[in-house]
């Protein structure tokens, strides 16, 4: 159901495309059991045998890859002229080819453009006036019945239809559009507020307990050269032990090296911390991305995606990639342990629980994207897509770690 929810949210010319080939089907099913002549049969099958290769074509193209802005509307102009040209052609099957006009303006209020709704729906009404004039110039004894006119009505009031309906969805997709403007600036606001709140814990920190703890520690140096006792070596082990763990601390609440050489040294750091505290072997090819407005997101979603490794995947083998596709930063954390259903994470979201689920609604809020590609036994792979970035000015290079 998931793949079928995001096909549908994709372009909408990869709908109209896909929803073309049956339209296609139809027209040879229909001709092929109307019982009459074609005026010319073999152009007909040829138009129509073209019509149905570019057509696939054309969806491999638009499941590959985007699309130039004027797809949408070229496809469906392509689209009318094929039609009319079929209806031309076919003889006494015109008849039964004339309904398909009325499904293309409804293909094209997909994609939410009422101006150009409006001039398909206007151009088909009229290809489908101009038919009929040829086919009864053709054959005398058909004339042109009023039920024409009927019908060129009907294409027009459907081509007003569909026009305010692709008037009403556009209204409405700005408004989620600007909706989600909000949101984004909201979550940046509270991802910025509590960054700062982080760093203020880490100075306080820093400046605080951790140079108390160093104090105390050089003092008990300066005793133990004094006085030779067991007991003051293992106080300062546990001094020694507790500024380690601070420090630690400090450094996963504001990471010197994010802000200091960026984020691909920043998930560097991440990656040796990661494999002093586990047995996990890990492959690390990071490309040089600078530091992108996202850093703070992708280094949060990095440390939280290798914490759930340690915690709970019992994994041997983790993978990380960093690179950057496009205007975005690409970050691929995987793991070869035991896995889990990825349906769970939302249900586990709205129970309450945090981790992934937190992470996804995180990345989504700021105009990235996160793919889970998970089951139970498999292993984990996890994509975090970045939003759109300007350009950096550091030549990327890839550094393979391990």
């Amino acid at each position: 159901m998931a793949p079928l929810v995001e096909f549908f949210a994709a372009a909408p010319v990869r709908v109209s495309a896909v929803l073309r080939l049956p339209l296609i089907a139809l027209i040879a099913v229909l001709v092929w059991i109307w019982d009459v002549d074609h005026w010319l049969p073999g152009l007909y099958v040829a138009v129509l045998g073209g019509y149905a290769v570019i057509a696939v074509a054309w969806v491999i193209a638009a499941l590959r890859g985007p699309l130039p802005r004027w797809a949408d509307w070229a496809s469906t102009g392509v689209d009318v002229l094929l039609i009319a040209v079929l209806c031309v052609v076919s003889g006494g099957a015109t008849a039964a080819l004339l309904p398909v006009f009325f499904l293309l303006p409804i293909s094209v209020a997909f994609q939410d453009k009422p101006w150009l709704t409006a001039i398909i729906g206007t151009v088909t009404a009229g290809a489908y006036l101009a038919v009929w004039i040829v086919y009864s110039k053709r054959d005398d004894r058909m004339g042109l019945p009023n039920m024409v006119y009927t019908h060129f009505g009907f294409l027009l009031w459907l081509a007003v239809a569909t026009t305010a309906l692709c008037l009403v969805l556009a209204m409405r997709a700005a408004r989620v559009k600007a909706l989600l403007g909000i949101r984004n600036q909201l979550v940046s606001e509270a991802m910025h507020a509590d960054e700062q709140h982080s760093r203020e814990v880490a100075e306080n920190l820093h400046d605080g307990p951790l140079q108390n703890l160093l104090a105390a520690r050089m003092e008990l140096d300066e005793i133990r050269e004094r006085i030779s006792d067991p007991g003051l070596d293992a106080v300062r082990a546990a001094l020694q032990d507790t500024a380690k763990q601070l420090r630690s601390t400090v450094t996963e609440l504001h990471p010197q090296v994010l802000a200091q050489l960026g984020l691909t040294e920043g998930v560097r750091e991440l990656l040796r911390q990661f494999e002093s505290r586990t047995r996990c072997e890990v492959d690390a090819e990071l490309d040089e991305v600078g530091k992108p407005q996202s850093q703070a997101l992708l280094y949060r979603a990095a440390r939280e995606l290798l914490a759930n490794i340690g915690k709970h995947a019992d994994a041997h083998e983790v993978s990380v990639r960093l690179s950057r596709s496009g205007d975005r930063v690409v970050l691929t954390v995987a793991d070869d342990g035991r896995g889990f259903d990825p349906d769970l994470v939302a249900e586990r979201l709205a129970a309450g629980h945090i981790g992934l689920g937190s992470l996804q609604a995180r990345v989504d809020a700021m105009g990235g994207s996160m793919d889970i590609d998970a089951a139970p036994g498999r292993g984990t792979t996890v994509t975090v897509t970045s939003p759109p970035e300007p350009a950096i000015n550091a030549s990327p290079a890839r550094v393979a770690d391990r």
